[in-house]
């Protein structure tokens, strides 16, 4: 079985060749998403080279947190967001995956300190205007993010 550093080597010589071939954006960014994983594999990607992580349970991804403080990593949010967990998402990570609904957005701005640097939110938009799924409605979608950052 390979280990974490070769397949993190053979995922990063895909993208670069993607890249080079002209099929990838330059700026391509690898997550790693490490939920339901030990604290010691991810330090072991990050040894080999790994730096952002994707998290959906908060209270684990805390844990981690923690564990793994001495670690400059970027940790990223992912999957839907319960409304009373901003205040702690918007305090312990660096990304927000799937915001997909302006009380979120309003309520991650809200929490976040002025003294960090500003939360990188990723917005989930419903383009096909089903009921049935989440996210922000395109027609709505620019008054949303301009009140969000109000």
């Amino acid at each position: 079985m390979p280990s974490i550093a070769e397949n993190l080597t053979l995922i990063r010589t895909n993208i670069n060749q993607s890249i080079n071939a002209g099929t990838g954006h330059q700026a391509v960014m690898l997550l790693a998403v490490s939920k339901a994983q030990t604290s010691d594999l991810l330090r072991e990607a990050y040894a080999a080279g790994q730096t952002c992580f994707g998290e959906n349970y908060l209270q684990e991804a805390l844990d981690k947190q923690t564990q793994l403080s001495d670690l400059d990593i970027l940790w990223h949010f992912i999957g839907p967001i319960q409304s009373n967990k901003t205040q702690l998402i918007a305090q312990h990570f660096d990304w927000v995956h799937s915001v997909d609904r302006l009380k979120i957005a309003q309520r991650l701005n809200d929490a976040r300190a002025n003294n960090y640097i500003p939360l990188k939110v990723c917005v989930q938009i419903n383009i096909s205007n089903e009921a049935s799924k989440s996210g922000i409605l395109v027609a709505d979608l620019q008054a949303t993010a301009a009140a969000a950052v109000a």
